[in-house]
């Protein structure tokens, strides 16, 4: 490592660096394999990391184009020399994989490969990846020169840091489901609190409404209007419960599709008018589009249930790097020096909470009979 050329440090320096930055498994998984890549100067890479029935619970690649992966078919078993990455502690440097006699062919789509290095991606004693580099790029004067002593030590030490980088990538997508969960129960006491209140009431109501039918009509009827209110009522705690307790899925589809199909379903839900609109958004880091949809929800929330308006338009915009979020509805809005007190009503001290817990800060726009806007603004990552 003393002989490495300093652009080859700095090039050890930026892998190690793009790893520790990432935080989801799938991106941590991409960084490694196109780290090696680029590092070792190969033509393919891939990292493979099992599953319990023989098979590989992801496998990443790089090097090989879209088009050749759909064609090489279904992801590989763990045989031949992958499965002695998985099961060997030590790396494994070959002149000529196909010469090997663990090697057991591959798919007439696969591409070509003839040299090869592989070495195992350890957490203690725990094999939790396998990571594979084929064809070692040379000068033309050089001719085939094949991986190297010291490529095998930059791998290891590659590989040290990737199992940091994916264990914590773990840890935190753990952590996020924990959170999440937690939520889902928060909501769960909240739904059962308010809408077995509101079908407690409606089912005493119907009784009343039932036994003035014959002697007072008219009690009835106005009984009859109340069933009608508290299930009206019921209804909305159903559809706000149903919208915040569906997984966000903002791993696939990201921040703008996860808000625009809520915001869809809660236009076809309510009466009022419940508008979107997007420009120039980025993807962000995970934790602050996370608090931004849950802040678009709650500010949805409590325009549809309280503002008395007819139209809320949500709009999310690129602002540097970061984003900015603005919920407005045109109902009867509030005194701003009573904020305290719609604060409470509102959720505003949670979605403050929210913003300020990810760099970002919210503002509350509003005037009696004005509407009001609720604008949530972070800075990127």
């Amino acid at each position: 490592m003393s002989h490495r050329p300093r652009s080859g440090l700095a090039a050890v320096s930026t892998a190690l660096l793009a790893m520790s930055r990432r935080l989801e498994v799938h991106d941590v998984l991409k960084t490694i394999v196109v780290s090696a890549r680029e590092l070792l100067d190969a033509e393919y890479a891939a990292l493979g990391v099992p599953d319990d029935h023989g098979g590989f619970a992801q496998f990443v690649v790089d090097g090989v184009s879209d088009e050749q992966w759909k064609a090489i078919g279904p992801l590989p078993r763990q045989h031949g020399i992958l499965a002695a990455m998985l099961h060997e502690e030590k790396a494994e440097r070959l002149g000529d994989v196909r010469r090997d006699p663990r090697f057991e062919g591959w798919p007439a789509a696969h591409p070509e490969m003839s040299d090869f290095l592989g070495l195992p991606v350890r957490d203690g004693d725990e094999t939790i990846a396998a990571l594979f580099l084929a064809n070692k790029r040379c000068p033309k004067e050089e001719g085939r020169c094949g991986f190297t002593e010291e490529d095998e030590e930059l791998l290891s030490i590659l590989a040290q840091h990737a199992a940091i980088a994916l264990t914590n990538a773990r840890l935190y997508e753990r952590s996020r489901e924990l959170t999440i969960a937690e939520e889902r129960s928060r909501l769960a006491h909240e739904l059962h609190d308010a809408v077995s209140q509101k079908l407690f009431s409606l089912r005493l109501t119907a009784q009343a409404a039932a036994a003035l039918v014959d002697r007072d009509p008219d009690r009835a009827k106005g009984e009859l209007q109340q069933v009608a209110a508290l299930a009206a009522e019921a209804a909305d705690e159903l559809r706000a419960a149903v919208v915040e307790l569906r997984p966000a899925a903002l791993d696939e589809d990201g921040l703008v599709n996860t808000l625009r199909t809520q915001i869809q379903v809660l236009d076809r839900a309510h009466s009022a008018r419940v508008t979107f609109d997007t420009c120039g958004m980025r993807a962000l880091p995970a934790a602050q589009e996370e608090a931004l949809l849950r802040v678009a929800q709650e500010a949805l929330h409590n325009a549809l249930r309280h503002s008395g308006g007819d139209r809320v338009d949500v709009t999310l915009a690129r602002r540097g790097q970061g984003a900015l979020l603005g919920i407005t509805d045109n109902g009867t809005g509030f005194e701003p020096r009573a904020v305290r007190r719609a604060g409470r009503h509102l959720g505003l001290v949670s979605m403050r909470d929210r913003a300020s817990g990810v760099g970002g800060r919210l503002r509350v726009i509003s005037a009696p009979g004005q509407g009001t806007t609720i604008e949530m603004e972070v800075p990127g990552g």
